[in-house]
């Protein structure tokens, strides 16, 4: 499974905020977008799932067109997306959270992903009594995952998953997505602020300000001072 991003420009109403940027994200890899706000990450991430429609440029899954496709159709070829902001229903319970998405699936299969994503967040098996609004951000946002994988997603698309969350909690999603990948049937396209974060877990990054690359390359914790000072300009 690969996603790929082709010379997308992408905007809102006359404003393009995406100029240009091309990127492929195999299976059983993670590509991380870092940039200050404001430089398009979000934006990009909405062209890939379908929320914008790129100006021109091209959205393929697996070597298909799916530029024009609406969300759902593009859920239906295998991608999920959590967005930014810890996405949950708050006055439903952990467990209605992940109900939710199981009953949409085939009979058995749903309850098997729900084991297969809690046994990913194993803190959260004593929540799931709890009120989704009631949990800590950390929670929220492993939650929030969890629920994007009971699809059976083959690429995932995460928007700032660390924001706002303690470290024991940074960790623990990034070794979830690397335990993920690990397979080589999951692709991860992840925006990210957190260089450490994002280096860690990415075969390769780009880094964008005001929505054009300003720099791109392999992973890795080395590339740590460079990127920050990419950023920094």
């Amino acid at each position: 499974m690969m996603l790929e991003l082709c010379d997308v420009h992408v905007g809102y109403g006359r404003t393009t905020v995406v100029h240009g940027v091309s990127l492929t994200v195999p299976s059983g890899g993670v590509v991380a977008v870092m940039g200050h706000n404001g430089a398009g990450k979000t934006t990009l991430l909405r062209s890939a799932v379908g929320l914008l429609r790129p100006r021109s440029g091209a959205v393929r899954i697996d070597g298909q067109d799916v530029t024009r496709l609406r969300p759902h159709e593009r859920v239906r070829r295998g991608l999920a997306y959590v967005a930014q902001g810890q996405q949950s229903f708050g006055q439903l319970t952990a467990r209605e959270n992940l109900q939710l998405v199981a009953d949409t699936q085939p009979r058995g299969l749903g309850t098997r992903r729900t084991d297969e994503a809690l046994d990913l967040f194993p803190a959260l098996r004593g929540l799931l009594g709890r009120r989704a609004g009631l949990l800590s951000g950390g929670q929220r946002q492993q939650l929030a995952i969890a629920r994007a994988l009971i699809t059976g997603p083959r690429v995932l698309l995460l928007d700032e998953p660390t924001e706002g969350i303690q470290p024991s909690v940074v960790t623990e999603i990034e070794d979830a997505v690397l335990e993920l990948t690990g397979s080589g049937e999951l692709a991860v396209l992840l925006v990210e602020q957190h260089v450490g974060f994002a280096l860690a877990a990415a075969a390769r990054y780009l880094v964008l300000e005001s929505g054009r690359v300003r720099d791109e390359g392999a992973g890795g914790a080395e590339k740590e001072a460079q990127v920050r000072a990419a950023m920094a300009l």
